[in-house]
């Protein structure tokens, strides 16, 4: 079996950001990996910072974008 490890140099990273919300997302009781679990019929969703569909980076929010790599991501994994 292998072990996942994390280091400040080598974080562990969530597939989405831990600010990406959706209704669907608060049905969930596992951390999402998938766009289904957050995409439902209106594809709507929003960003717990900023409380709207546009990130802190003046970027739309959705599962597609919402990713490492964008300036504003952190991961689920991340220290509160």
């Amino acid at each position: 079996m292998s072990e996942i490890n994390s280091s400040p140099n080598n974080p562990l990273l969530s597939p989405f950001c831990g600010a990406l919300r959706s209704k669907k997302f608060f049905m969930l009781d596992v951390v999402p990996t998938d766009a289904s679990q957050y995409l439902d019929a209106s594809n709507y969703c929003w960003c717990g910072e900023t409380q709207r569909a546009v990130g802190p980076d003046g970027g739309r929010v959705h599962p597609e974008r919402c990713r490492p790599g964008r300036s504003c991501y952190h991961s689920v994994f991340d220290a509160a």
